[in-house]
């Protein structure tokens, strides 16, 4: 029925323009009775399930070739789409500009993080990235230290990385080991389930009482690494348990078997599930540092987005959230690039599938 449809667009443009037609004609109803302020919520859930017929059939549309354009753009399309809706019910005072500003200001305060330097806390988004080399220069790495202590964003990125570096080297090593070892497996397993489910943040407090300086980066990394080491060792275990036996079989019949099944069949074949543990676990290592900046820290963007709640400015708040979310996508982007470098395998397959 596709395919019919695919080779004759004619239905399909029209069935396209009634469903456009029938969005138009219901927010308009909506407008003129002057049904927005009391029942936005479910004009709103309306019109998205109308969007998602439009785009369904719009999708009928699209020549095959065309196909992964349209996905992308309608992956862009949909948060602008949601930003103008913000934008619009603000602006008609449905929601508190106050509490809600709108996407414009929200765009404003985050220039205005990105660009100014708070003489009063000696500390900005960014920093002064243009003193790093002379800083260096001058102090060594006591210079680098300074530059980092006034940048909210390298800051939280510190933490993350070593945090989530050190939690996920030896958490790949612990799930290997439980992967291939049912004694160890069986040893391990419960203690690991057990630890996994307390809250990592109150975990926090014991690590202040661990290290001499309760207040320092130590027990702010010891977090994350602990949030990360879980999540890794955990998808590392059952990649390696899940490898299809017939890989096993077929690296046997070549003569592999030790090692060399471990390093040739075992790891390969377990790293998509690997790398979906750490892609969890680089996330969760945001989500906990964020957490620990807002009750714990002076600098991060943790600590900007919750002080600007305390000193009631939204706008800058809500620019923080802004700051975390970009984060959680840049961190995703740079691990899912990691993840084709070392499984060049399954970029080719999916570029044959494609083309196929």
């Amino acid at each position: 029925m596709s395919a019919q449809t695919k080779a004759d667009p004619t239905p399909a443009g029209r069935v396209f323009a009634q469903r456009v037609g029938v969005f138009v004609l219901f927010n308009a109803a909506v407008t003129v009775l002057g049904l927005w302020e009391e029942l936005w919520w479910a004009a709103a859930l309306v019109d998205f399930v109308l969007l998602v017929r439009i785009a369904e059939q719009g999708a009928l549309l699209v020549p095959e070739r065309y196909n992964r354009i349209y996905e992308r753009s309608l992956a862009v399309a949909f948060p602008l789409i949601l930003l103008l809706g913000w934008q619009l019910v603000v602006g008609a005072e449905i929601l508190s500009p106050v509490w809600f500003p709108p996407p414009t200001r929200i765009v404003q305060a985050l220039w205005e993080l990105a660009t100014e330097f708070d003489e009063f806390s000696g500390t900005s988004l960014f920093g002064r990235p243009w003193s790093l080399p002379e800083r260096l220069a001058e102090e060594g790495l006591d210079g680098a230290a300074a530059f980092a202590a006034e940048s909210h964003l390298f800051a939280t990125l510190m933490r993350v990385f070593a945090g989530f570096v050190i939690g996920a080297v030896p958490g790949t090593l612990l799930g290997m080991i439980m992967g291939v070892s049912r004694t160890v497996r069986s040893m391990v397993d419960a203690t690991l389930s057990a630890f996994y489910v307390l809250p990592k943040i109150a975990i926090f407090p014991i690590m202040m009482l661990v290290f001499p300086n309760p207040f320092g980066e130590g027990p702010k990394i010891a977090v994350v690494a602990i949030s990360a080491f879980f999540l890794v060792a955990i998808n590392t275990m059952v990649g390696v348990r899940d490898v299809e036996p017939v890989y096993l079989e077929a690296g046997r019949n070549y003569g592999a078997a030790g090692w060399r099944m471990f390093r040739h069949v075992i790891i390969p074949g377990s790293l998509p599930v690997m790398f979906a543990g750490l892609r969890l676990a680089l996330g969760t290592a945001l989500i906990v540092i964020i957490a620990i900046e807002f009750v714990r820290s002076t600098t991060g963007v943790g600590y900007l987005t919750f002080y600007y709640w305390e000193i009631l400015s939204p706008d800058k708040m809500y620019a923080g959230l802004v700051i975390v979310m970009i984060l959680g996508v840049g961190l995703t982007a740079g691990l899912k690039w990691l993840e084709r470098v070392v499984m060049p395998w399954r970029r080719e397959g999916d570029q044959g599938g494609r083309r196929g």
